[in-house]
C-alpha cells in the first residue's frame, strides 16, 4: 500500500482551510566558513513569530543527496513520488501555458535558434527575442500540415515555443534535438521504442517543413525541440486527498504543474501581494491552497545574495495579510534549496515550516536553516507533508482497529 492508497482510505471531509506557501529554491548556504545563509541574513519577524507557534523540519524533496528540478521538487511537497510520477519538460510547458494535453498527444519544448549558412548552430536562443517577435513566428508554423496528425503550435515566451503532436500511438520516449553546443547541426529526432519512433518521424518531417517556413528570417531561422513528453497519469487532489485545490501562480511552469495534478489555476496574479489578494477573494471557493513565490530560486542561480535576502524580506511581509485569513494549517516551504554560492539548485534539505491549533511546537524561535535543523519535524521526504497537513487539519482518520 502507498501513500496515496493511505489516504484515500482514510480522508475526512470539514471546513478546514490548508495554505501551502512555497518560496521557491528558498534553502541556501553561507558565502564563507561560519557565516549565514540568505535565510538566517533576512530580517523575517513574520516568520520567526510563525516558527514560534508552530514546529520545524528540514525536507528532503527526493532524496538524501540528489538534486531536484523543479518538477520533482513540486511534486513532493503535494504528496507524489518524484521517482514514481515522472513528468517531462514538454508536458509541463504545454500544460504550463494552459494547453490541455489529450491522451493522444506528445509535446515538445522548442527552441529557435540560429543557423549558418552551413545549416550549423551559430545562437542557440536566435539572439534572444522578445516574445512580441517570437509569437508570430509560432503562428506561422501552424501552416505545417502532416497527414494524419493534429499538430498545435504555441507560443510560450521569449525563444521558446511547445508543439504538441496528436495522433494514435505516439510514445514519448524521443531525444532532443538541441545538441547544446553552438557551431554544430541540430540532431535529429531519435525515437528509443516503436511508438516514440513513429513521434520523432512526425516530429523530423515538422523540423523540415519549419525550415522552409523560416529560411528567409534574419534570426529565427530554425529551431530545436527538448523535452518531449506525453501527459502523465497522476491522481487528482479530490481524488487522493478529497481536497478542492486551488493554485496561485504567475509562472507557467508552475501553473502546468499545479493543473496535472487537479487543482484549479485561479486569478491572474503578477506580485505576491496581487497572489495575496486572490487568495482572499477565493477563500471560500477551495480547501488547498498553493502559493508559489518564484524570486527566491530566481535570485539564487543569479548568485545574488543581497537579492535573494531582500526576495526573502518581500516574502516575510505578506505572512500577515495570509494569517489574518485563519487557515486552519498554514506551511511554509520550498520546492528545493538555491543557494547564491553554488548559482543552482542543490541537494540540500529546505526549511519547512508547519502551523496548526494541533501541532506540536519544538521551541525554535526562528525561521531558518539552523533553526529547522532542531525542529520537531526533523529531516523527512517531502512526500510526507501533505498527509502531515491533512491530519493537522482534522481530514485523516484512523488507521487500523
Amino acid at each position: 500500500m502507498d501513500m496515496h492508497d493511505l489516504t484515500r482510505e482514510l480522508k475526512q471531509s470539514n471546513n478546514s482551510k490548508i495554505v501551502m506557501l512555497v518560496a521557491d529554491g528558498l534553502g541556501g548556504l553561507p558565502l564563507e566558513a561560519g557565516g549565514k545563509t540568505e535565510l538566517e541574513t533576512a530580517a523575517t519577524p513574520n516568520l520567526d513569530a510563525l516558527a514560534r507557534r508552530g514546529v520545524s523540519g528540514l525536507s528532503i524533496p527526493v532524496k538524501p543527496g540528489i538534486t531536484p528540478g523543479s518538477g520533482p521538487g513540486h511534486l513532493g511537497l503535494f504528496g507524489y513520488d518524484p521517482l514514481q510520477y515522472v513528468i517531462g519538460r514538454g508536458a509541463l510547458e504545454a500544460t504550463g501555458i494552459g494547453f490541455e494535453l489529450g491522451p493522444n498527444d506528445v509535446a515538445a519544448r522548442g527552441n529557435y535558434c540560429t543557423l549558418d549558412a552551413a545549416g550549423k548552430i551559430s545562437d542557440r536562443r536566435a539572439g534572444r527575442p522578445t516574445s512580441e517577435e517570437s509569437a508570430p513566428i509560432a503562428v506561422k508554423l501552424r501552416a505545417i500540415k502532416i497527414p494524419g496528425v493534429e499538430i498545435f503550435v504555441e507560443p510560450v515566451k521569449e525563444h521558446r515555443f511547445v508543439v504538441v503532436f496528436r495522433a494514435p500511438g505516439l510514445g514519448g520516449s524521443v531525444r532532443d534535438t538541441d545538441p547544446q553546443a553552438v557551431g554544430v547541426a541540430p540532431l535529429a529526432p531519435v525515437g528509443d521504442d516503436a511508438t516514440s519512433k513513429k513521434t520523432a518521424e512526425i516530429a523530423a518531417e515538422f523540423i523540415k517543413q519549419a525550415g522552409a517556413i523560416l529560411k528567409s528570417e534574419p534570426k529565427i531561422n530554425g529551431l530545436t525541440l527538448r523535452g518531449f513528453a506525453a501527459r502523465p497519469a497522476l491522481p487528482t487532489y479530490e481524488e487522493v486527498y478529497g481536497l478542492r485545490a486551488a493554485a496561485v501562480a504567475v509562472y507557467p511552469m508552475y501553473k502546468g504543474l499545479a493543473r496535472l495534478v487537479g487543482m484549479k489555476i485561479t486569478g491572474q496574479a503578477q506580485t505576491l501581494t496581487e497572489q495575496v489578494a486572490v487568495l482572499k477573494q477565493h477563500w471560500n471557493d477551495f480547501d488547498f491552497f498553493f502559493l508559489h513565490f518564484k524570486y527566491t530560486d530566481s535570485t539564487g542561480e543569479d548568485g545574488n545574495f543581497p537579492g535573494k535576502v531582500k526576495r526573502i524580506e518581500e516574502f516575510d511581509a505578506a505572512i500577515p495579510d495570509i494569517v489574518a485569513l485563519g487557515p486552519t494549517v498554514l506551511i511554509v516551504t520550498g520546492d528545493h534549496s538555491t543557494p547564491s554560492y553554488l548559482k543552482s539548485h542543490s541537494w540540500h534539505p529546505v526549511p519547512t515550516l508547519l502551523v496548526s491549533d494541533c501541532c506540536r511546537p519544538d521551541g525554535c524561535t526562528g525561521f531558518s536553516e539552523s533553526q529547522a535543523l532542531r525542529g520537531g519535524l526533523g529531516q523527512f521526504e517531502a512526500k510526507y507533508l501533505m498527509p502531515l497537513a491533512l491530519s493537522n487539519a482534522g481530514r485523516m482518520g484512523k488507521y487500523g482497529a
